[in-house]
């Protein structure tokens, strides 16, 4: 019996020295969408830091493999899930290898691709355009159209909102959305994209996003929601965050932020906005001279002081249901 004890004795002594005690154990963070561009950049965030174990969520097995073979995850820590199937209610209805999982952070998002017609339509312009003085190709005459079933509706409001009920179901903690900023104008040129001419078709995407936040604002579980200006694939921490909400910071000259500053933004909520509910916008800024740009965290932790948040209310300065 006293070798017994010992024996247990020794190996809880080797789990403390390696860190494997209960207040040292890794966090369990579900990345939706990670096979997108952001969504790959905040896996590979989780995966450098050994706080966190992190597990992505990818619609396709193609998209599967393809991440398996560019970053440090391993197949048990990837799941195939098409988020605008999923159906947490039904029998079978919850992807395996989520349990125990703290946080999820969402990066699902309908991706509209141009209209080959509309692009030749354009070109064909640019001579006479010219001569008239005008821009040569004008991108608000582009298309876009979305893929069956893969418009905003479908992914960026019923599929957001399944993950939101997968986070219940499962006992998640933590949510964090990658969303973008613009929805509270109706009328913003993003949620043209995947209409007609005539204003009918699959568009609205900010207003959809939005619908999605709200829900996820009203379901109890903890939260960030982050708002993007316009993402642009430069390296992070070369400038300053800027933060606010209600899209204030669409009347900066510049609106654009770093996708990998995002990412950082990503687990800074994880970090010191663990337990805390905000909304909010962010771009980047050049630092003044002779100072450096301060990190995610110290950029999130004094927004947190401000105490702002969303006003989900607000409609083009008006306040509004969210009504579509």
């Amino acid at each position: 019996m006293m070798r017994r004890i010992l024996l247990l004795f020794s190996l809880v002594q080797y789990a403390v020295s390696f860190g494997f005690d209960g207040a040292n154990a890794q966090s369990k963070v579900l990345v939706t969408g990670a096979g997108g561009r952001t969504g790959k950049l905040v896996l590979d965030l989780l995966t450098k830091d050994p706080k966190f174990y992190p597990t992505a969520l990818v619609r396709t097995e193609s998209s599967a493999k393809q991440l398996i073979k560019s970053s440090n995850c391993g197949l048990e820590q990837v799941v195939v899930c098409d988020v605008t199937q999923l159906n947490v209610g039904a029998k079978n209805g919850l992807p395996e290898g989520l349990d125990n999982t703290d946080s999820m952070i969402i990066c699902t998002s309908a991706v509209p691709s141009l209209s080959k017609k509309s692009l030749v339509q354009a070109i064909l312009k640019v001579p006479m355009n010219i001569l008239r003085k005008k821009k040569a190709l004008d991108f608000r005459t582009l298309r876009f159209k979305f893929k069956k079933g893969q418009y905003p509706e479908k992914v960026d409001y019923e599929g957001q909102k399944a993950q939101i009920d997968l986070a219940k179901k499962l006992g998640i903690k933590q949510v964090v959305i990658v969303s973008s900023m613009g929805g509270t104008d109706p009328s913003n040129f993003l949620n043209s994209v995947g209409k007609k001419p005539d204003g009918t078709g699959d568009g609205d995407i900010l207003l959809w996003k939005r619908k999605a936040e709200k829900y996820l604002v009203d379901s109890g579980i903890n939260y960030s929601i982050i708002h993007p200006g316009g993402l642009i694939d430069t390296p992070p921490s070369l400038e300053d965050f800027v933060l606010d909400v209600d899209d204030v910071l669409l009347e900066s000259k510049k609106k654009s932020i770093s996708r990998a500053d995002v990412a950082a933004l990503c687990l800074a909520s994880l970090t010191v906005g663990k337990g805390k509910n905000v909304s909010f916008d962010c771009i980047t800024k050049p630092p003044e001279e002779g100072k450096t740009a301060k990190t995610a965290e110290d950029a999130f932790a004094a927004f947190l002081e401000e105490e702002k948040t969303t006003d989900y209310s607000l409609q083009q300065g008006k306040r509004t249901d969210m009504s579509i």
